[in-house]
């Protein structure tokens, strides 16, 4: 079977019935927002609970440094995921990050479990003073994208605070080399008012992040979709 042969395969398998029927619903070009929301409710294919993801695409030229999006926000109902904190903390600040919801908080103990393979979590945040010591396990997590940055707010002097606002639903909105910024904001099972307030939280942080460099028409599309399902284009 040729490489051309098995996308065909893999492109009618995920375009099945239950697709189809899901995709059928929707039968507007576009939707304001409290009615995509409730029709997102009604189109995953998933039997399991399915994230709710947003796509923004951005009017950019990625090579420019100047007209990159990248941004956080604190979702007011977070995504629904539970995630694993591992903090990067001198000795005297391990009790106050567990504390404050780290899954894992050390200096030198944690960066040779890291260095053994031993990664157990989905975050890393670090204090400032010990980055540089991060970096015989730079290439390991970075590889991950695991890579504690300032820039995505995982390094910090409030650890307990960014540990606190991570653990609630803190998202990091990145765009793409393709100039997309992917982002999960809630689950199906929030229902469509939860996952408007998130939505309209995380609008309103992509367009204070609006680079200077951007001229003119900053977003050009946005679809929200399920983890597996269509997508719907929503007006904006």
């Amino acid at each position: 079977m040729t490489k051309k042969d098995k996308n065909k395969k893999i492109d009618k398998r995920a375009r099945g019935k239950k697709y189809k029927e899901k995709e059928a619903l929707i039968t507007e070009s576009s939707y304001p927002v409290p009615q995509a929301m409730e029709l997102l409710e009604k189109i995953s294919t998933t039997s399991f609970d399915a994230t709710a993801e947003a796509h923004f695409r951005i009017n950019a030229d990625t090579t420019q440094a100047d007209q990159l999006v990248r941004t956080t926000v604190t979702l007011p109902h977070g995504t629904g995921k539970k995630v694993r904190i591992a903090a990067f903390v001198k000795d005297d600040q391990i009790e106050s990050a567990k504390k404050a919801g780290a899954d894992i908080a050390g200096y030198e103990d944690l960066i040779k479990k890291v260095e053994g393979g031993e990664i157990n979590f989905d975050i890393a945040v670090a204090v400032p003073e010990v980055m540089k010591d991060l970096g015989k396990i730079a290439k390991t997590l970075g590889q991950k994208g695991l890579m504690p940055n300032p820039k995505a707010g995982t390094v910090t002097k409030d650890i307990s605070k960014t540990i606190d606002e991570l653990k609630k639903g803190r998202v990091e909105c990145k765009m793409d080399k393709d100039g997309i910024i992917h982002v999960a904001f809630g689950k199906i099972s929030f229902g469509a008012k939860k996952l408007t307030e998130n939505y309209e939280i995380l609008m309103s942080a992509i367009n204070e992040a609006k680079p200077v460099g951007i001229k003119g028409v900053y977003i050009q599309s946005i679809a929200i979709t399920p983890s597996m399902g269509p997508s719907i284009h929503v007006e904006f």
